[in-house]
C-alpha cells in the first residue's frame, strides 16, 4: 500500500488488519513518503517504509493500493512546477516498480475533481490537481492494458468514516465539530450545495472485492451515496444523530448557482450489489465520523 498515512490509507489498514488477522503482517506493507510507525486508534502499530523502497520488494503476485498524491491544497501552496513534479516522482515511482515486483493488479482512489479540467471557472490549482489525476488514471489503464492486469479506479466524491483529516475544511467534519462542540451548527455558503456520502468502509470493500475478482482490463466508477444531500439536511441529520438541542444556523441564501459536487453512482451501486457489499446508511456514516472526532483533538472553527 503506497500512501498509507493519509486518510484513505490508515482506515483500509485498519480494515486490512480486521479482514486477514494474523495474516496482516504477512500480507501487507505499507509505504509512504517516509519510514515512520504509523499508530492506528485501536493501539495497533504498522511500520511504514519510505517510498524508494518499494521497487525491494520479492517479485510475487502483488496487489497494490496506490494511495500516494499531493492534494489541492498543496497545488495552493506550492509553485506550478514543484507540485508537478512532487506528484510525477510520486507516479513514476509507483509505475517503475508495478513490474519488479510482480504487480498484477492495483487500485488508484482518483477524484471527481478531474470534471474540473479545462473548467474555465476552476481555479488554476483546481485544474492543475485534476489534470495530474486524470494523468495518474491514464497511467493505470494502460499499464493494466499492456500488462494484461487488472485496475479499478474510484473518483471518489465524498466520503465520511475514521481517520478523517482536514476537520476544519470538509463539511461534514465541520458539522461533526460544532455538534461535538454543543454549538449550533453553522452552514456559511450563501447558495445551495449538494453532496452524497459513501463510507470509507464501504468503498474500501467494495474496492478489495473488486481486485479480488479474475477479471482483466480497467474498471472505472464514481463514487456516490443512495441519496443526495443538501447542506442544510445534512446539518439536520447530523444534528440530530449527535445533539439533538443544538440549531442550525444559515446565511440568507442568494440567487447563485447551486454547488453540485456529487458522482454518477450508477456503476459504483451495481458493483456493489454484485459483491455484496451492504450500503451504509448516512446516519451511521455521520455516527461513525462522530466516533473517531470525538477521540481526536479539539477541532478549530470551520471556514465553510
Amino acid at each position: 500500500m503506497v500512501g498509507a498515512g493519509g486518510w484513505l490509507g490508515l482506515a483500509t489498514v485498519e480494515l486490512l488488519h480486521r479482514l486477514l488477522g494474523e495474516r496482516f503482517t504477512t500480507q501487507v506493507v505499507c509505504f509512504g513518503s517516509r519510514a515512520r510507525p504509523l499508530v492506528l486508534r485501536d493501539g495497533l502499530i504498522v511500520e511504514q517504509h519510505a517510498l524508494e523502497a518499494l521497487g525491494d520488494l520479492p517479485r510475487m503476485p502483488t496487489i497494490v493500493l496506490h494511495l500516494a498524491f499531493l492534494t489541492q491544497e498543496k497545488a495552493n501552496e506550492m509553485s506550478h512546477d514543484d507540485y508537478v513534479e512532487a506528484n510525477r516522482a510520486i507516479s513514476s515511482a509507483v509505475l517503475g516498480a508495478l513490474d519488479r515486483i510482480g504487480a498484477e493488479k492495483v487500485f488508484l482512489p482518483s477524484s471527481g475533481a478531474v470534471n474540473a479540467v479545462g473548467r474555465p471557472s476552476a481555479s488554476a490549482a483546481l485544474r492543475l490537481y485534476a489534470q495530474l489525476k486524470l494523468q495518474d488514471e491514464k497511467s493505470i489503464e494502460a499499464w493494466a492494458r499492456e500488462r494484461g492486469g487488472a485496475a479499478v479506479i474510484a473518483r471518489v466524491f465524498n466520503l465520511s468514516g475514521p481517520y478523517i483529516n482536514k476537520q476544519t475544511t470538509y463539511a461534514l467534519a465541520c458539522f461533526v465539530a460544532d455538534a461535538l462542540a454543543g454549538r449550533a451548527i453553522a452552514i456559511r455558503s450563501t447558495r445551495r450545495v449538494y453532496r452524497s456520502y459513501v463510507a470509507i468502509s464501504e468503498l474500501m470493500s467494495v474496492v478489495i472485492g473488486a481486485l479480488t475478482e479474475d477479471v482483466a482490463g480497467a474498471i472505472r466508477f464514481d463514487t456516490a451515496g443512495e441519496f443526495v444531500y443538501e447542506m442544510a439536511d445534512i446539518a439536520e441529520i447530523v444534528r440530530s444523530v449527535i445533539n439533538g438541542d443544538l440549531g442550525v444556523e444559515r446565511p440568507t441564501l442568494l440567487n447563485e448557482d447551486p454547488d453540485y459536487y456529487v458522482g454518477d453512482g450508477e456503476v459504483y451501486a451495481g458493483l456493489r450489489r454484485a459483491l455484496g457489499v451492504e450500503a451504509v446508511g448516512f446516519r451511521a456514516q455521520v455516527l461513525e465520523t462522530a466516533r473517531f472526532m470525538s477521540a481526536t483533538t479539539n477541532q478549530q472553527d470551520c471556514p465553510v
